[in-house]
């Protein structure tokens, strides 16, 4: 199996976590919740396959020989057990914004509609329910922090504020796109109305986008982790917790 594409981890860094993973149980005790069918491997890896690759759990149970409801709950115990053994990897945003510029965007995690929901989550721009989260990378377009949600109808203007993030980044340089505009960040001019922008405008425009691209790409590497990009198809309530144990997985993929 090649585990970087399938499972987003090398193969050295899935033994580590599992090592860990093992300690972690025979120090605090296995869960009673955890099915004694599959051993700790097993349970690693489907928890990562729902995670990274988004698959149904009815899949994955034919293909391990076991019930849908025996994946359930695997997934239910394994991944905030690996959230607790990544913990260390998750960089306080006070620390990574020290001496560098930083770039900041927003992005959706799509829910699929749910009667269920009110309109707070439901983003006129995208035309689908989701909830807001607000990424920060480097020039290089390494990730350096996710924010908590937030409904998916806050513009990124008012997000910024509303997670917490704006006042540690109005003391330091930061570079956003127009939606930020407001905000103590360097944007691109917007075309302003009754003319056009001189060259001089645009030219600097180019500049600030072509440096913001790395962003862009750093939420494309995080939403290659799928239950994140292709519809989460669990519990709302449980999904912010889902979003820091994916982001803890990035961490610990890029070696933080």
């Amino acid at each position: 199996m090649r585990y970087d594409s399938t499972l987003g981890l090398s193969g050295t860094q899935l033994v580590e976590l599992h090592d860990r993973l093992c300690e972690m149980l025979e120090s605090g005790g296995r869960p009673k919740e955890m099915p004694k069918v599959l051993d700790v491997w097993e349970q690693m890896v489907i928890a990562l396959l729902i995670a990274r690759q988004n698959m149904s759990q009815t899949l994955l149970g034919d293909l391990h020989g076991v019930s849908q409801p025996t994946i359930s709950r695997v997934y239910r115990t394994m991944l905030p057990l690996l959230g607790e053994v990544l913990g260390l990897h998750e960089p306080a945003l006070a620390d990574v914004l020290k001496n560098r510029t930083t770039l900041v965007d927003g992005t959706d995690i799509p829910t699929r509609n749910r009667k269920d929901v009110g309109q707070d989550n439901y983003s006129g721009k995208r035309h689908r329910q989701g909830l807001n989260i607000q990424v920060a990378a480097s020039t290089s377009g390494v990730l350096l922090a996710v924010s908590n949600p937030l409904p998916g109808r806050r513009h990124d203007r008012r997000a910024i504020t509303e997670c917490g993030w704006e006042q540690l980044l109005d003391q330091h340089d930061w570079i956003a796109d127009p939606g930020y505009q407001g905000t103590t960040a360097k944007t691109p001019k917007k075309k302003p109305i009754g003319r056009e922008l001189t060259d001089h405008e645009r030219a600097i425009n180019k500049s600030i986008s072509s440096v913001r691209s790395a962003v862009e790409r750093c939420i494309g590497h995080l939403k290659n982790w799928k239950i994140l990009a292709t519809g989460y198809r669990g519990y709302l309530r449980e999904l912010p917790t889902v979003i820091r144990i994916i982001t803890r997985l990035e961490f610990f993929r890029l070696g933080w």
